[in-house]
């Protein structure tokens, strides 16, 4: 997508109709989402367009808020406590810890399958990888696996899946001193589907308990997953199986398999593509329907008209450019991984609207020669005044009528503070209610 002036776009293909609404929300990750449900329950008519697929599809499908300051101290036990604290760029500073926690009970209401929301205090969850994340909110199908509970563990890697290493990922999490002991066997999943099957293929199979071929006899998939199992079990009271048990009865299979086995059985938070994500994704999308918000995926936003304030945004669409003309938006883009923000030899950018990316002029400042160092490039992204309004080089707003929220914002690092999906849901409320009360 090419940078934009503020000037008037090109003239709507001829036959297009604007098609209006109160708020319009560009972008369809955790942070649009959420500005979404959030102005569509304040009341407003609300329509989210979205290019590209949602990002949560690749991410762990756990939420966090803050798990490690600024300066890597940490993990943090109470990251609401921890805020105050944070720099004045932070957008955590910018929405206030009141409206985090509001933010986050309307995550709680809208996605009752996840847990956590009883207590301030992070989770430290096992990964994939073997190392503890500190988060605030989870599936239920991984609440069995914190680290907190003291009953030993079993992990379960599957043959064709390459990306978990089982036996690796316990020995991670010895050496993290756990208070349990955790073991890693390998097996083959019933029916030894391909290497590179996708992970839709044994959760639909899971799903069905559909029949699969075992020396040569036809057996419910559940039943010889947890025969396969059990005879890797020494006692342990939890089992942990990669991301895979299902799609539309995970519980259902959890449960089976559990009591077929004797113990608790947990998902393990896997890598792109995630389960647990896509099912996040789901849950929001449908409670975004739930809520009677108009929503459009797959094409771009190209063009807009407007100057000190933007009048109608232009979806290209099969060759057309389909005028869409709101009171309010919301930009929710997503950071250098969603393409909300963009770099070139010219510099770094915010492709949709052009709004104002600080940067050093100098590439070479943009990061450390430390990989592990401090990274300006992780911090890329528009900054906002106090009501989310992108701003100028000189503090003053882009356009009075547009808010961005998520990852397109600057002033933090949500990889390495663990606070991704905790700022795009607080900003995201924030900006979806601030723009419903605009438009009123």
């Amino acid at each position: 997508m090419s940078r934009w002036c503020r000037t008037r776009a090109s003239p709507p293909t001829e036959g297009t109709m604007a098609i209006e609404s109160e708020v319009l929300v560009i972008g369809g990750g955790l942070g649009g989402l959420t500005s979404a449900l959030a102005a569509a329950r304040a009341g407003a008519d609300v329509r989210l367009v979205s290019y590209k697929q949602s990002t949560l599809r690749n991410a762990s499908g756990l939420v966090d808020i803050l798990g490690y300051t600024p300066d890597g101290d940490g993990p943090l036990t109470d990251p609401y406590a921890a805020i105050p604290a944070l720099p004045a760029a932070h957008p955590y500073s910018t929405v206030g810890v009141s409206t985090v926690r509001d933010a986050m009970a309307l995550f709680d209401d809208v996605v009752p399958d996840y847990r956590g929301s009883h207590t301030d205090t992070n989770a430290l969850v096992p990964t994939h990888g073997g190392t503890l994340k500190p988060t605030a909110r989870y599936p239920a199908g991984a609440s069995a696996g914190l680290a907190s509970d003291e009953r030993d563990v079993l992990l379960v890697g599957l043959e064709s899946m390459v990306d978990f290493d089982a036996d690796r990922a316990a020995e991670h999490l010895e050496a993290a001193g756990v208070p349990f002991d955790v073991r890693g066997v390998t097996t083959s999943f019933p029916g030894d589907l391909r290497a590179d099957a996708k992970i839709t293929r044994y959760a639909k199979l899971l799903d069905t308990d559909g029949e699969v071929s075992v020396k040569g006899r036809k057996r419910p998939v559940r039943a010889a997953l947890a025969e396969r199992v059990g005879r890797g079990l020494a006692g342990e009271q939890r089992v942990g199986f990669p991301a895979i048990l299902g799609d539309d009865n995970a519980t259902e299979i959890r449960e089976e398999l559990g009591d077929r086995l004797g113990a608790d059985v947990f998902e393990v938070p896997m890598g792109p593509p995630s389960l647990p994500g896509l099912r996040l994704e789901d849950a929001l999308f449908d409670a975004l329907r739930r809520a009677g918000a108009s929503i459009e995926t797959g094409n771009p936003v190209a063009e807009f008209d407007g100057d000190d304030r933007i009048e109608q945004v232009y979806i290209e669409k099969n060759g057309a450019k389909i005028p869409n003309s709101a009171d309010q938006y919301v930009l929710a883009t997503g950071g250098l991984v969603g393409k909300g923000v963009e770099s070139d030899r010219g510099g770094v950018y915010e492709p949709v609207f052009d709004c104002h990316v600080p940067h050093a002029e100098d590439r070479y400042d943009w990061f450390d020669t430390d990989v592990f160092g401090d990274h300006e490039f992780a911090r890329f992204g528009v900054q906002t005044d106090d009501d989310l309004r992108p701003t100028q080089a000189d503090g003053s707003a882009e356009f009075e009528n547009l808010r961005a929220a998520g990852a397109v914002l600057g002033g933090y690092d949500f990889a390495a503070e663990k606070s991704g999906s905790g700022v795009s849901i607080a900003t995201g409320y924030a900006a979806g209610r601030s723009a419903a009360q605009e438009a009123q």
